[in-house]
């Protein structure tokens, strides 16, 4: 057996260098005639991952703080930890649709220099949700504008893009605001019937509780 093992080990020093030579390889040259996002579409795309990236940490800051000792909701913790997700899923889906396209394949760093989220504290639950309908409605616009960027473009239409921004993108976010807004209503009303005791109940059923 210690034979069999010196001998495999010999064989490696010897294959060593070879192995070494292979991984050097020259850079290649392909085709570029493939690649034709436009630049105000390409960096619009880019800005709108800053958003999507942007929004994703600011829901984690609502989930951190609604996830505090001293406030206690962890039904909108979890809420705005599940929107973070969200946020952090359609980054990837752009980015990968860029990548699909032949882009990112170099200059990548620019993707995740974004400004820091808004740490505050919400006075309430409904101040929480308006925070986050406004967010997300920002966010829609900003499709809008990737949308209108790409769409507009005087020499090509990027019809696929756009479509798949609305039809994939567009529908969730008209959804997600719909909810957040519906949210928002309900727990207003819970609060003027029952005052504090409103937003601890709708904290419960955010979580699935029978209440």
């Amino acid at each position: 057996m210690k034979a069999i093992l010196l001998t495999f080990v010999g064989l490696l020093s010897v294959a060593a260098p070879a192995f070494a030579a292979q991984c050097q390889l020259n850079p290649v040259t392909i085709p570029t005639e493939w690649l034709t996002l436009k630049n105000s579409c390409r960096n619009s795309m880019r800005r709108q991952i800053q958003e999507e990236v942007k929004a994703a940490l600011q829901y984690l800051a609502m989930g951190a703080h609604f996830s505090k000792d001293n406030i206690n909701r962890p039904g909108f913790a979890q809420l705005f930890f599940d929107a973070a997700s969200e946020e952090r899923e359609h980054a990837m889906k752009l980015i990968e649709y860029l990548l699909m396209r032949g882009e990112l394949t170099s200059d990548v760093s620019s993707l995740i220099q974004i400004g820091e989220p808004e740490l505050k504290q919400w006075v309430s639950g409904v101040e929480a949700l308006e925070h986050a309908l406004n967010m997300e409605t920002e966010v829609t616009k900003s499709i809008r504008t990737v949308i209108v960027n790409c769409e507009n473009d005087d020499s090509y239409n990027h019809y696929h893009l756009v479509d798949y921004l609305t039809g994939e993108f567009l529908q969730e976010q008209f959804k997600g605001q719909r909810d957040l807004a519906g949210k928002a209503s309900t727990l207003k009303k819970m609060i003027e019937r029952h005052d504090a005791l409103g937003e601890f109940m709708f904290d419960k059923k955010l979580m699935g509780m029978n209440i």
